[in-house]
């Protein structure tokens, strides 16, 4: 019985190889890939990630209502994974196709429509997934340990998709064709270990399928409850963090930490070595975050990673250029250890908001929900990508000019500052909100123990019950 357990939850837990993965690879490559392989300055990278984000806003809660309205042999969500999987292949092909265009016009609108692409199949996938997490288990402390093997997964998959990519890149004399390679050697494990999770992860709860009419009042229905307006909070200022600290690092890393290095043409792996301590020392505090939630909550869990990652951020102020690459093996590893907490949390919760949303709507939301908090995933990359690119473009960040094809090997002073001053107070202005919002959060395991019992006794007072969270 263990061993099936162990087996149940590596399943549910391997499609989070490509929602990590992917999450790693568009946060931290795409931007160098367009700026320094396709030619287009940081101010068309944040316009591409903005229209992104309106197609988003329209496909995601979609996606959402389909899935709640969808029945089938394999349930609601399982369906959609089988489905999608051939396409994730697809999408990351031309996700990292080196268009060559003489037009930047054309170059533009290329990336722009195999971004889109890429976004839709993402959509179809993460969206009945995250309403899978919510079905899987109805018990709160094995939601919090299915959801730390996902997140396992999904860091694993970041630490895979952080220094890999770059490796093989790096193997061709080509980068075009090395990005190519890359593309098809991620895409085909993201759509195998999706494909994986849609056939084995049978989840434990099983809903009638919502019957509600497609409409901006319906799709926006969740909103109305607090806890999950609370989660949406806790959840979009992790992701916009991660997505700035993530997209800026291989730029602070190269033109700053190892900046004479680059400047004459040296190749380092100080920032692959960096990024993958501070995964794996992600990996490594999941059991003590699980325990902190055990023993204190799972609010007090997202608190103290998220006040650890503000102060090793700060850090960053005053690290010197060229400094002993040890250093920033430290901060990274000792970064890691706070970004598990708030990376945890949040996926920990969201079973119990769509409980407590059973109670309010008398139905289960799990796909408007989940359609709300991938979108909200998506904003929070885009938002943060498209901002910072704007800031380092206004302050003098040099892209590849179209008619060259030598390397960019130094970036100026006033764009190296911009790039320390957002990396450095980036989790104190998001972590601080998320922290703040987190205080008001009241489903802890006594409550959700309420909200359980109240989904099986009709006769009990729910509004009650709603009025207290």
């Amino acid at each position: 019985m263990a061993n099936k357990e162990v087996r149940k939850r590596m399943a549910f837990a391997s499609a989070d190889i490509f929602g990590g993965g992917s999450f790693n690879i568009i946060n931290f490559l795409y931007p160098g890939f367009l700026a320094l392989t396709v030619g287009i300055d940081p101010y068309w990278i944040g316009v591409i990630m903005l229209v992104a984000r309106f197609w988003d806003a329209f496909t995601d809660p979609l996606m959402g209502h389909i899935s709640d309205r969808t029945k089938s042999k394999m349930g609601k969500r399982r369906i959609y994974l089988v489905f999608a999987s051939p396409f994730i292949l697809i999408s990351m092909y031309f996700l990292f196709f080196p268009y060559g265009f003489s037009s930047l016009a054309l170059r533009i609108i290329a990336v722009l429509l195999s971004y889109l692409v890429f976004t839709t199949v993402q959509t179809s996938v993460m969206i009945p997934y995250y309403s899978l997490s919510s079905e899987i288990t109805g018990d709160y402390q094995k939601r919090a340990s299915y959801n730390s093997y996902r997140l396992g997964f999904s860091i694993f998959s970041s630490i895979l998709c952080v220094a890999v990519p770059g490796i093989i890149v790096g193997m061709f004399g080509d980068a075009n064709i090395g990005y190519q390679v890359m593309s098809l050697s991620f895409g085909t494990l993201f759509a195998l270990s999706v494909l994986f999770t849609g056939l084995y992860a049978r989840e434990e709860i099983q809903t009638p399928v919502v019957e509600t009419k497609l409409s901006f009042k319906s799709l926006s229905k969740p909103l109305s409850l607090r806890p999950f307006r609370q989660y949406l909070g806790m959840f979009l200022v992790l992701q916009m963090s991660m997505a700035i600290m993530s997209g800026l690092f291989f730029f602070y890393v190269d033109f700053y930490i190892t900046k004479t290095q680059t400047s004459i043409g040296e190749s380092t792996i100080v920032g692959l070595i960096a990024a993958a301590l501070m995964f794996s020392m992600q990996i490594v505090a999941l059991p003590i975050y699980l325990k902190i939630i055990e023993k204190k909550g799972k609010t007090f869990a997202y608190r103290t990673g998220a006040v650890l990652w503000i102060v090793t951020a700060l850090f960053i102020f005053v690290i010197p250029q060229d400094v002993n690459p040890l250093i920033l093996f430290a901060l990274a590893a000792v970064m890691g250890l706070g970004i598990s907490g708030p990376g945890l949390v949040p996926h920990t919760m969201y079973g119990d908001v769509v409980d407590a949303g059973q109670i309010k709507f008398k139905d289960r939301l799990d796909g408007q929900m989940s359609g709300f908090t991938n979108f909200i995933n998506k904003i929070a990359q885009a938002i943060g990508l498209a901002l910072v690119m704007f800031l380092i473009g206004a302050a003098g960040f040099k892209e590849k000019p179209l008619d060259s094809i030598d390397p960019v090997l130094s970036q100026p002073d006033s764009a190296m500052l911009m790039i320390k001053i957002i990396m450095a107070l980036t989790p104190l202005i998001f972590m601080s909100i998320g922290i703040f919002i987190s205080l008001k959060y009241k489903i802890d395991a006594k409550k959700q123990k309420e909200i359980s019992d109240a989904i099986h006794d009709e006769s009990s007072n729910h509004d009650e019950l709603i009025a207290t969270l």
